[in-house]
């Protein structure tokens, strides 16, 4: 059965505000983050309701889900630190003008340091959080909860950037409540122009011969004041990104 999942971005934290890598330290929402996700619930509103509400253990995820989640009647955010942002190591904390006098022109070549987390980690961790969240959703539409099976998981902008990457799309940066609609679907022929057949173990069950994980769209936070795209700390690195490539855009 398809799920719809929405990987949405947290709102503003203050070291966001502040242009701080955050990593997986934990940095509290703004007051404009939480006015993004109340803006982001009433957009949330108009679509087909979600089945489940996971988030990232870690405060800014989990307090702009639980807002969504309040107004629209989705209770409280399932916790999962499988959904936390990349451990960036010692940069952690850091402005990048900090981390150009320690590291010189690291940045600009997206090189990372040894102890920050490896990309094929956090996509293999974000990966068994969204089967989990899949089958949640599944069994609340089986039981009655909705009419198709929808899974809202908010997590970071690193997060979602390594999942789109993953699955051979060329990534752009994500804004505070920004994201990306995906589409898990067990093993089988389906349309889609970015997907990969994973293999996968699902919850209480033996590993299925794989399933399939599509990127439909990206969600676009219109008309929500946002505080800037893609805050440091936020870009797993590696390779440059679609704004490096169409004129070389600065963090």
């Amino acid at each position: 059965m398809p799920v719809r999942v929405l990987l949405l971005r947290h709102g503003q934290s203050e070291w966001n505000a502040v242009r701080r890598w955050q990593g997986s330290a934990d940095s509290p929402l703004t007051q404009l983050g939480r006015e993004q996700a109340i803006e982001t619930a009433w957009t949330l509103a108009g679509l087909p309701p979600f089945a489940t509400l996971w988030a990232s253990d870690l405060s800014r995820a989990f307090e702009t889900a639980a807002i969504i989640g309040e107004a629209l009647g989705l209770g409280t955010p399932r916790v999962d630190a499988r959904l936390r942002e990349a451990y960036a190591g010692e940069w952690e904390g850091m402005t990048p003008d900090e981390i150009e006098t320690g590291w010189p022109g690291w940045l600009a070549e997206h090189r990372r340091p040894p102890s920050f987390e490896p990309y094929h980690e956090v996509v293999d961790r974000t990966l068994a959080a969204l089967d989990d969240a899949a089958a949640g959703a599944i069994a609340a539409r089986r039981a009655g909860v909705t009419a198709e099976p929808a899974a809202l998981v908010v997590t970071h902008s690193g997060v979602i950037r390594s999942v789109i990457r993953h699955l051979g799309r060329h990534d752009d940066r994500v804004p505070n409540l920004g994201g990306a609609w995906l589409r898990i679907t067990s093993a089988g022929t389906v349309a889609g122009t970015a997907a990969r057949t994973e293999s996968a173990a699902p919850a209480g069950g033996a590993p299925d011969a794989g399933r399939r994980i599509e990127l439909l769209d990206l969600f676009d936070p219109t008309g929500i004041v946002i505080s800037g795209v893609d805050a440091p700390g936020e870009d797993p690195g590696d390779e440059p990104d679609e704004a490096d490539a169409h004129g070389g855009a600065q963090h």
